[in-house]
């Protein structure tokens, strides 16, 4: 599933990055959003995007069209 499906409250575990453009990739992962991390979403802004998600206790905003290209999967059911 991709990141931007995940509801808020629940969390999930990155599992691959490769559709992420290079420079954006680079960022997440200076960010500490790697494969095998634990993604928590917060919350969705009024109008879907940006998306909240908390990364290693940081909290960062993603364009729902970034995190549409990040696959996870999904702890809760």
């Amino acid at each position: 599933m991709k990141l931007s499906e995940l509801k808020p409250g629940l969390t999930g575990q990155v599992v691959s990055l490769s559709n992420v453009p290079s420079i954006p990739r680079k960022k997440l992962m200076a960010m500490g959003l790697l494969p095998d991390t634990e993604v928590r979403i917060i919350r969705l802004a009024p109008m879907g995007d940006p998306i909240q998600v908390r990364v290693r206790g940081c909290d960062i905003a993603l364009r729902k069209s970034l995190a549409s290209q990040i696959e996870v999967i999904s702890h809760d059911k």
